[in-house]
């Protein structure tokens, strides 16, 4: 009894540390985000554009919508919203396509909101892996950049370089006087979270 034991502890053991490494591994699809995309995600499956009630799946590059009773998928807006400015507009981060009854009355508050800071206009050198960024470097080149940041300390949860002790808040420091006490933890609501 006492081997099954000392046997059945060890292989606990055994298993832990690649459960830990499991846990460890990051997903990250920032090169795959279009450049109209909101700054502070590492990785993202959709978005929902509250203003013209869509969402765009990243991972296809295509937007999803609601024509009559069924959905669309498409490489361009319906026509109805070909003017429609994606640098200008909101967008929340979300799993899924298929809340949209409530991601439709819940997001709704962000209808006609100018002020989210997206890709295109940060500064942010994890962003210059995605195409068309006007830092942006060769693939190659930008995949050990990455790298190269994330292990010299540069902290996702708070959106600032330790070693560099700087906040970089998509690139609008200069609007912002530096914003340097910015709190991103305090989203209240702006997505962060999965829903």
């Amino acid at each position: 009894m006492k081997r099954l034991v000392l046997l059945g502890m060890f292989g606990i053991m055994g298993w832990m540390p690649y459960q830990a490494k499991a846990q460890l591994s990051i997903n990250v699809n920032i090169g795959s985000q279009p450049l109209w995309g909101p700054v502070g995600y590492d990785y993202v499956d959709y978005y929902y554009l509250p203003d013209v009630e869509c969402y765009y799946h990243v991972p296809k590059r295509q937007f999803i919508y609601m024509e009559g009773n069924r959905w669309r998928f498409s490489a361009s807006l319906p026509s109805r919203y070909r003017s429609y400015d994606l640098y200008n507009g909101y967008k929340v981060v979300v799993n899924s396509y298929r809340n949209f009854d409530h991601d439709r009355v819940y997001y709704s508050r962000y209808r006609n909101v100018r002020s989210q800071p997206v890709i295109r206009y940060s500064n942010d050198s994890r962003y210059y892996v995605v195409k068309g960024h006007p830092h942006g470097m060769p693939p190659g080149q930008a995949k050990k950049y990455y790298s190269r940041e994330r292990d010299r300390g540069y902290d996702r949860d708070r959106g600032y370089d330790r070693d560099r002790g700087h906040g970089n808040w998509g690139g609008r420091d200069n609007d912002r006087g530096n914003d340097r006490g910015h709190d991103r933890g305090n989203d209240k609501g702006h997505g962060r979270g999965r829903h």
